[in-house]
């Protein structure tokens, strides 16, 4: 009879198992990485065949418990300049400090399977499609309003991912101090395009 499925245990053996793997290598055996979580082969090759699974899961909790987070910041804002200010700082304060993680886990992901790695891509970009989609109505919106002065909502809305993956790496690369680079943004780009300030 075949065992009950069990997410939560499973979820927390990918996170603690995805931590040995940055700690002793991409390569560590499947047998030392069951010994490491304190438990025995055939289970851990039960809850994960391979490493990709182990990754892919890990990865997948990541991303959601981030999408989580940066959602209810962003929805703390009204004024949609604001909320894009909003998403930019929330990103990067979802994973301040933790961002070898990230790039370890996409790394990972990449070298166990490029297919999946390639599947994984193009989910989040469907995800970020209809984000970025409502992103830009709303934009449009507030300069039909009169709220938000006239641009180019796309480039607007590509340009804060941009910076917002710009300086994650940059964080990771030189450890740098985001929230000048942040203010900046703000300051110069973002701050002009708003034209209804008290609408926070």
């Amino acid at each position: 009879m075949p065992r009950p499925p069990q997410p939560e245990k499973r979820l927390e053996l990918a996170r603690q198992a995805v931590e040995v793997m940055q700690r002793e290598g991409l390569d560590v055996p499947m047998k030392r990485l069951a010994e490491a979580l304190g438990i025995k082969r055939p289970t851990l090759l039960y809850h994960f065949p391979t490493r990709g699974h182990i990754v892919e899961r890990a990865l997948e909790d990541l991303l959601t418990r981030q999408a989580t987070f940066v959602l209810a910041k962003i929805a703390e804002h009204t004024h949609p300049v604001l909320r894009l200010d909003a998403q930019m700082r929330a990103v990067h304060a979802f994973h301040d400090g933790q961002e070898p993680r990230l790039m370890f886990l996409m790394q990972a992901l990449a070298a166990c399977s490029r297919e999946r790695m390639d599947e994984v891509i193009d989910v989040g970009n469907r995800v970020f499609e209809a984000h970025r989609r409502a992103a830009v109505a709303r934009l449009r919106e507030g300069i039909e309003a009169g709220t938000v002065a006239p641009h180019d909502p796309e480039a607007l809305v590509v340009l804060v991912r941009a910076t917002i993956d710009g300086l994650m790496v940059q964080r990771v690369m030189t450890g740098v101090a985001l929230a000048p680079a942040q203010d900046l943004f703000f300051e110069r780009t973002l701050r002009p395009l708003i034209r209804a300030p008290e609408d926070t």
